[in-house]
């Protein structure tokens, strides 16, 4: 075994050309958040935030859809009525206590593990979404074709840093071999951390068989430290359903880590007002988390918000508000009170890949920065409030998570005597200027960050080269990037194990399924 984890590894899928290269990107590299978050609550804030979450889950309760989740609670010593559960504030702070406030999840290639806590930033692909679109053939339901062309992307990109659930769903692969068809695509088409979706016993145990098949490793060493996650939500307003619970109990008493999202969209499933809905958040994210540290003190998880608002005429969800960029800061101060790490989202509510979805992302991208988010879903792809996963705006999402990671580069910021360029500036004097002085010259090629999907020429030469707007030069890339992708290495012993266990749970039928 040890052996053939020595042949594993992997790189990004444009890494072995040398010529020809779809785009020229930043080198994998992940994020470390050197700003300071911004903090709108004072500390009177946080903790009426903090007593409101833990008076919710005192007083009114949480219902816990699963009987031996209610059970183990229960046999904690929380009270019990029926499905709720109401639990004493101590006894939550002790078990949250528990979780590490950073840990690291290393996949089947060990030069992409991933740190989740402290200052570190994770991105992850656009998830879960039923349609896919693309300039070239519209809206439409999504395919197994497109769930494997946005894996293809989600390796290729350096600035992704985890392959999470579905980029698109594969709706005519039917569900009961779905995990099995799209979890074996995802192992063998890259090498990065990824998820297991909890929809009941058989998917969460399938995958974490193929994430230790993949990585070569035994189930001790599977079983030893982070080597995939997944993601919950609650069904706000305060309820967990029995298959998300029962998949991260299972999770956990593996050692795998679980981030635990509430969906309070202000105004709907919470609160609107913003503090009354990150204190909903707080109560239905830290209940489940207590259950998971009762279960397996000190396995790794993460305080998920998804906490929006909605449009009070329609009702439609919105997102990168100003609303939603200060729940994300307020959730971030919660988060680091508690000492967990946080997740949030990439999320818009654009329908189309314009200037909408860039505002929205970007407003949306800003607060994961400010807020210090540790873990960012769907950084890359999201439209229609979750509805559509977009080859241009994975595309052109990519450039602004380059662009963050050239932000947070400590270069720009140091003040070594030769960075503040004293000579270079005596050189040039008040009448010239820097093109051409040595300090400029041994430093030019990067000195400024260098896109690859934004445009900086004037208007006649932009003109002169057809006239592109952004989409449609993602619309390009995107197809260039597919047209040279090469799928990261494997070992050939490694790739038949997952072909056998693939075809075995087939001829066993899979996951039940209502249908």
């Amino acid at each position: 075994m040890a052996g053939r984890r020595g042949r594993g590894g992997g790189r990004s899928g444009n890494s072995r050309r040398t010529a020809a290269k779809a785009i020229e990107q930043m080198p994998w590299k992940q994020l470390i958040n050197i700003d300071q978050p911004t903090e709108p609550l004072r500390p009177e804030g946080v903790e009426a935030i903090h007593s409101g979450g833990m008076r919710i889950l005192e007083e009114i309760g949480i219902e816990f859809l699963h009987p031996e989740a209610v059970a183990l609670l229960k046999e904690a010593g929380c009270k019990v009525r029926g499905e709720t559960v109401f639990m004493d504030r101590n006894w939550v702070m002790e078990m949250i206590s528990h979780c590490p406030s950073q840990f690291t999840i290393t996949p089947r290639n060990p030069d992409r593990k991933v740190v989740v806590g402290g200052k570190h930033m994770a991105f992850v692909n656009v998830s879960s979404p039923p349609n896919a679109m693309c300039l070239d053939k519209g809206r439409r339901v999504g395919n197994f074709q497109d769930f494997q062309n946005f894996i293809k992307l989600t390796q290729y990109f350096n600035c992704i840093h985890i392959a999470g659930g579905y980029p698109v769903e594969p709706v005519e692969v039917h569900a009961s071999v779905r995990h099995l068809d799209c979890l074996y695509e995802k192992l063998t088409l890259t090498d990065k951390a990824c998820h297991a979706y909890c929809l009941g016993k058989e998917r969460v145990e399938d995958v974490m068989e193929m994430v230790r098949v993949a990585g070569g490793l035994s189930d001790a060493e599977f079983d030893s430290a982070p080597r995939m996650y997944t993601n919950i939500n609650s069904t706000s307003p305060l309820k967990h359903d029995f298959p998300m619970l029962d998949g991260a109990m299972r999770m956990v008493r593996r050692g795998q880590p679980v981030s635990v999202t509430p969906f309070t969209l202000a105004g709907a499933m919470a609160p609107v007002t913003l503090p009354g809905a990150v204190a909903q958040s707080v109560a239905e994210g830290l209940a489940a988390i207590a259950l998971l540290q009762y279960i397996n003190p000190g396995v790794p998880c993460v305080l998920g918000s998804f906490t929006s608002n909605v449009d009070m005429k329609t009702g439609a969800p919105a997102f990168g508000t100003p609303e939603y960029v200060r729940a994300t800061q307020m959730s971030g101060q919660m988060a680091r009170f508690y000492g967990i790490p946080l997740r949030a989202s990439n999320a818009c509510a654009s329908n189309a890949p314009d200037g909408q979805a860039v505002w929205e992302s970007m407003n949306s991208l800003w607060a994961a920065v400010q807020g210090g988010v540790n873990m960012v879903y769907h950084s890359a792809g999201w439209l229609e409030g979750g509805l559509i996963a977009s080859y241009e705006k994975f595309v052109m999402d990519c450039e602004l998570l380059q662009q963050f990671q050239r932000y947070m580069d400590p270069v720009l910021t140091s003040t070594a005597e030769d960075d503040i360029a004293l000579e270079a500036i005596r050189e040039v004097g008040s009448g010239g200027h820097f093109f051409g002085v040595q300090h400029t010259q041994d430093r030019y090629e990067n000195a400024f960050y260098s896109p690859f999907l934004s445009d900086w020429s004037n208007y006649e030469a932009w003109e002169a080269a057809g006239s592109q707007w952004t989409a449609e030069r993602a619309n390009k890339i995107w197809k260039n990037i597919l047209n040279e992708f090469e799928a990261p290495p494997m070992d050939v012993g490694i790739r038949e194990e997952l072909q056998a266990f693939v075809a075995k749970r087939k001829e066993e039928g899979g996951a039940p399924t209502d249908f």
